[in-house]
Order: structure tokens, then sequence, then C-alpha cells
């Protein structure tokens, strides 16, 4: 009962913040030759992406899995099948980053011909030759003048601070429309909402990590800016096809220096939230419709590499949310299990985080 009364306050606030969308035609407000993202009868759905003018798809393509590292090899010709069905299905926002292997090269040859169709995200990732070179080459890889979204892959601090004053930079130069930052502590939350020259950020939100995101919920609310959400199915376990004992042999695979113990209480973990299926139809629709329950998210990112994976992630997961009694569930399973941050010291005698 005392987990139940913890975790009702928070669930009651995600109860009244259910999204109730439609679809939106219109991608950006920004430019003039932008098409129509919700071609071909897709049922995905567009939110604001903070207070950008840009239309986004609420489920956005994350481009790791096709850079050939992080998930496994992969087949070029494979990606850019799969880049093509996503687009059909109605997604324009991709995100990636140099260190993602041939990710932002495949993707290059991917938007030769169809750039107005897509929002383009990447980031610096603290490379050798400097924030400025390293984006020159990038704007080469991807084979276009300029980046839609920019993002630093850390929240910089002390000595690598003057990256702030960079980023202005290049977006003053026009080589950037808009800035951010990739991050993943509550304090990090903090520093961006109270720098106005940031327009956004990206973070880790799913059912098994609802901090920093739920920590901050409120003020995320107030604040308005551009948040997109990776990892919604925490590295693949939330489709809920793993078992004890699953193994990831491929060194290329980031999950192959997952310890036995932590693969263990992982899957332990997902199997509390099966319940999620009967609303949801899959764990997949499930675990991403989780953070797509929010309006202060303006796009999920899935990592896809295989055409079935692309007709899930953007022909079946849109549109969806989860009910207010859903999410009460999930608050307080996520209490019981100690995940997250936020919750109070006592709690923690009680075995919880």
């Amino acid at each position: 009962m005392l987990i139940g009364a913890a975790a009702a306050g928070v669930s009651a606030l995600a109860a009244r913040r259910l999204i109730r969308t439609s679809p939106e035609a219109d991608m950006t407000t920004s430019t003039s030759d932008d098409t129509d993202a919700n071609a071909g009868g897709s049922g995905m759905r567009f939110r604001d992406f903070g207070g950008t003018g840009l239309k986004v798809s609420e489920v956005g393509f994350g481009s790791w899995a096709i850079g050939g590292q992080g998930y496994g090899a992969v087949d070029k010709s494979e990606s850019l099948r799969v880049l093509a069905r996503a687009e059909e299905l109605g997604c324009n926002f991709v995100d990636t980053a140099a260190v993602y292997g041939e990710s932002e090269r495949v993707l290059g040859e991917f938007l030769e011909g169809r750039r107005s169709k897509w929002i383009v995200a990447t980031k610096y990732s603290g490379q050798d030759a400097g924030l400025t070179a390293t984006l020159e080459r990038q704007l080469a890889d991807l084979r276009t003048d300029v980046i839609d979204y920019y993002q630093l892959h850390w929240v910089p601090s002390g000595k690598d601070a003057g990256l702030f004053d960079e980023l202005a930079e290049v977006r003053k130069a026009g080589k950037v429309r808009f800035i951010g930052v990739s991050l993943y502590t509550v304090e990090d939350i903090d520093f961006v909402l109270g720098r106005v020259d940031l327009d956004g950020f990206q973070v880790a939100f799913n059912l098994l990590q609802p901090d920093p995101f739920m920590a901050r919920l409120g003020k995320l609310h107030e604040a308005g800016k551009a948040i997109i959400v990776r990892s919604a199915l925490r590295e693949g376990f939330l489709t809920g096809k793993f078992k004890r004992d699953a193994t990831f042999p491929d060194p290329a695979d980031q999950r192959h220096r997952w310890t036995r113990e932590q693969i263990e209480r992982t899957v332990e973990q997902v199997e509390r939230f099966r319940f999620l299926e009967q609303e949801a139809g899959s764990m997949v629709q499930a675990a991403v419709r989780y953070p797509l329950s929010f309006p202060e998210v303006s796009t999920v990112i899935m990592g896809t590499k295989s055409l079935s994976q692309a007709k899930s992630n953007f022909g079946q997961v849109p549109g969806g949310r989860l009910s207010a009694a859903s999410l009460g569930r999930i608050q307080a399973l996520q209490v019981e299990l100690g995940l997250g941050d936020r919750w109070p010291r006592w709690l923690r005698r009680f075995g919880i985080r």
C-alpha cells in the first residue's frame, strides 16, 4: 500500500497528460519545399519539435543499427530499402552520429533527391578534429548543406563548456538550424532547461528507465523544449523476445559486453510488464507507446535495420497511447522494482532504490 501511494501522485499527473493528437500534414513551417509526410495513407502522427517550428513524426528513425556497429553487421542495400519503407510509412525524422559506423554515409546516399522530406539530426561526439571540422565532414557524408538539428553527445562542462559557443557559431554560419544535447541525468536536464540557447535534448526513457524524464516531468511541460526519446525498447529487451539465457556473440553488438547477471535481471524486469500486451497488442507497441503517452515528448527514435522492423515501428506503433489505468500500474511497478532515482529515501529502506 505504501508503494502504491507513493506512485499515485506521479501516475495521476501522467494520466492527466495523456495525449490525444490528430495526424498533421505539414512537417515543418520553416521551409517551402517540404512535402506532406503523411502521404500514402500512413497512420503516422506528427508533433511540434519544441519551439523550432518543425513538425516531426512521433516515431523517428534511429540509425545506429544501420551503421554496422552497435547491433551487428548490416547490408547497405537492405538499409536503403528499410529507410525507403520508413519514409513510405510517414517517418520524417532521422537521428544519427559520426560514431555510428557507416550510418551517415548510408543516409547520405539515401537522402539524395529526397532531402526535403527529412529532418536530419546528428551529433558531435568529441572527435579530436574538433566540432567545426567534424561537422564539415558530416555535411559531406550526409550530402547536405545544413543539419536540421545538431547535438553535443553529452553535456559539456569545465574546459569543454566553450563548445556551446562553437555551436552558436556554426548555427550563425547557417551550417545547422537548431541545436541541443544528448543527456543522461537529472542534473543534465536542469542545466539544459536553464539555457535559452538550446532548442532541446535527447534522453533515454522507457519502462525500465523512467528517470531522468519522469523526475522532471513538470518542468519539462513548462519549458516546451524539443525532446527526443531514445532507448524506448531498452536495447531490444522490451520487445519481449529475449530469455534469461540470451547471448550476443557478435562483438559488433553492444550487448556483447553485458554480463549474465545484467541480462537475467533485465529479462525478469521485462516479464513484469507483460500485462501491457493485452492492451497494446505486443510488447513493442506497449513499450513505445509508454513515452508517446506524454505530450512533452516530440519523437521516439527506434533503431530499425529490417523491413519487418520498419513495418512495426512506423506502421503499427504510431497513434496509440496507454490508458490512464495502465500508466498508474506502470508507476507502481516501477517503484516496486526500484526503477528510477526520484523515490523518497524512506522507500529505499524497504529494498527500493
